[in-house]
């Protein structure tokens, strides 16, 4: 009898001991975890000073980033040290939540190693951005409330010269290697730079709008000293830098970049291009395979524009073909607007009416507001339709659903109810400020933007718009079906032209014959996708595994199934590569199961 007792606490002494040797183990691979991603995260900030002050962590804002070959590498060196070192973490022994962090911490450093083993960086101009363009956001980024504040900034400004000599460096280096953003894409790209190297006054200067009026706490004996500073070193330093770069775009790198337009073209090409899909989708997926599901997606869209045509004609409103309809669409005045308040306006009510409908389809919903803003006119001619920016960290800005008021001809009143739904709300808006709004997680989670997950979201919400209610027309809901067709079309484009030889014509053609876009925009949106290669392939890849998960949760919960827990479900991880979201709906809907069983 004693020995039967000794044994069973010698049993439960050790199954004791096993639980806390785990426990000690799991706490230990957290302990790692957190202080090798804390450590290398420091350093990325201290290394990327912009990418700092973007983030809300103000300490190197009097440094601009370099951007050299050789702290390209350096970078690159410390990143796979860091990936050699997570992997001897035993990320079993993990939370879920940790398991989670350490996927995308691991994906995330293999996508930073690979880049600079492809000097992606050499690429730093396409159509649609540019470091320079970037740097032109400083005055709303940066943290300028007191003298220092602005002592800082003025710091920075003077390491604009060196900044620009760096990347023209890089850019000599992408012309001898053929690592260049296609020429036709180029055309009027340096404008943005003539306007700071040409201005008459120091005063007109984008960097100089600080300046204007500091806060209340700046004394004015130190407001007009921080001026005249401002003034000379915008005039000595900040407007030849900007003169000497657009000498060389305008004279040599734009006249010198690659004439062919497919990423394969460049060195290492192919490999280039697969790496882009990777980045952009967060799956391997062929060339092959993306755009024979972009021809399928067509055919479908296509057969949706089909029936509203058919409604149409049945109530006599047109009778036309689906080629007529688009042209109509395309030249009748009725469609736009005459005036740039006109479409911000119209922009405007309908994000409203957006917000209102909010309820019925979410139950947790950001603090962060957001505002309705033009385009800023030195981008508007080369920028798309419209974007969503976000506030700074930690800024007490709201976040702005820009629209593009240049060329009114080109924005289509009837596709404004998919833009705003998109850009705004329940889109990028609504998920970015969530994701903001996270604060436990690892600020190098919460701060990465996965481009297949936050357009996959955006995109996925046009279509939500049907059941919202915010489509009143057969024109808009045509217009969303082109925005849908649009998406669809860069599955087919994008790897046509990057992976199948075709021309700039071909796509042009392509897309003029299966949208109702406007000239301008799909040029415009052409030069991006030969610009930026796979990056358009994420909106609707994302938007379909979305539209698959839902599907899945319906069938599985039936009756039980409710809309806002879903979308809320979707959102709660912030930007997650397809795989993670994929299980987490999995599991989210196997616990709604069970919760029925109790």
């Amino acid at each position: 009898m004693l020995a039967g007792s000794l044994r069973h606490l010698l049993f439960a002494l050790g199954t004791l001991l096993g639980a806390a040797q785990c426990a000690l183990a799991s706490a230990d691979a957290e302990a790692q975890f957190n202080a090798l991603w804390q450590s290398e995260w420091a350093w990325r900030l201290q290394e990327q000073p912009l990418l700092a002050s973007s983030v809300g962590v103000y300490d190197y804002d009097n440094r601009i980033d370099d951007v050299s070959a050789a702290a390209q590498q350096r970078r690159a060196k410390r990143w796979r040290e860091t990936l050699l070192t997570l992997k001897q973490i035993a990320v079993a022994e993990l939370s879920a939540e940790q398991a989670i962090n350490a996927t995308l911490y691991k994906a995330q450093l293999q996508s930073l190693i690979a880049n600079v083993e492809l000097e992606s960086y050499l690429l730093s101009i396409n159509s649609d951005a540019s470091f320079y363009g970037d740097l032109l956001m400083l005055p709303r980024v940066q943290k300028l409330r007191t003298v220092q504040d602005f002592e800082r900034y003025l710091e920075r400004l003077t390491q604009i010269p060196r900044f620009y000599d760096q990347h023209i460096a890089l850019l000599k280096k992408g012309l001898k290697r053929g690592m260049t953003a296609p020429q036709i894409t180029l055309q009027g790209r340096a404008d943005a730079l003539a306007k700071e190297a040409t201005n008459k006054l120091a005063t007109d200067s984008t960097f100089y709008q600080p300046f204007a009026q500091l806060p209340g706490g700046v004394a004015q004996t130190e407001h007009a000293k921080l001026q005249v500073r401002a003034k000379q070193i915008i005039e000595t330093q900040v407007q030849p830098a900007h003169a000497k770069l657009y000498r060389f775009l305008v004279e040599t790198y734009i006249p010198q970049s690659r004439k062919s337009i497919a990423a394969s073209a460049m060195p290492n090409g192919k490999a280039f291009y697969q790496q882009q899909i990777l980045d952009f989708v967060t799956e391997p997926m062929s060339p092959d395979a993306i755009h024979s599901i972009g021809l399928q997606e067509v055919e479908t869209i296509r057969a949706g524009m089909e029936q509203i045509l058919t409604e149409l004609r049945e109530s006599k409103t047109f009778t036309g073909d689906l080629a007529e309809f688009i042209r109509f669409l395309r030249t009748d005045p009725q469609f736009y607007a005459r005036t740039p308040n006109e479409l911000l306006a119209q922009a405007s009510y309908i994000a409203k009416r957006a917000d209102a409908a909010l309820p019925r389809f979410f139950n947790v919903l950001p603090r962060t507001p957001y505002g309705v803003q033009a385009v800023p006119a030195g981008i508007a001619p080369f920028y798309t339709g419209g974007r969503y920016v976000p506030p700074a960290e930690g800024s007490s800005e709201p976040g702005w659903y820009w629209v593009n008021t240049y060329n009114l001809k080109s924005r289509p009143l009837y596709s404004l109810p998919a833009l705003t739904l998109h850009e705004a709300v329940p889109g990028h808006h609504l998920q970015g400020a969530l994701a903001r709004e996270q604060r436990a997680q690892p600020a190098f989670r919460r701060h990465n933007y996965i481009s297949v997950y936050g357009e996959g979201w955006a995109l996925y919400c046009e279509a939500l718009g049907h059941e919202m209610g915010i489509y009143e027309t057969p024109y808009e809901r045509f217009g969303q079906l082109s925005y849908a067709m649009w998406r669809a079309n860069r599955l087919v484009v994008d790897t046509g032209i990057h992976a199948m030889g075709w021309s700039r014509d071909k796509a042009i053609a392509y897309m003029r014959d299966n949208t109702a876009l406007s000239e301008h925009e799909i040029t415009t949106e052409i030069d991006r996708y030969i610009s930026w290669p796979g990056q358009a392939l994420s909106y609707q890849l994302g938007a379909i595994r979305i539209r698959e998960l839902r599907a899945t949760a319906t069938r599985e919960l039936g009756d039980r199934f409710d809309i806002r827990a879903f979308h809320d479900a979707v959102l709660e991880l912030g930007s997650v590569p397809l795989s993670v979201l994929s299980a987490h709906i999995d599991a989210w809907i196997t616990a709604q199961r069970a919760a029925e069983t109790n």
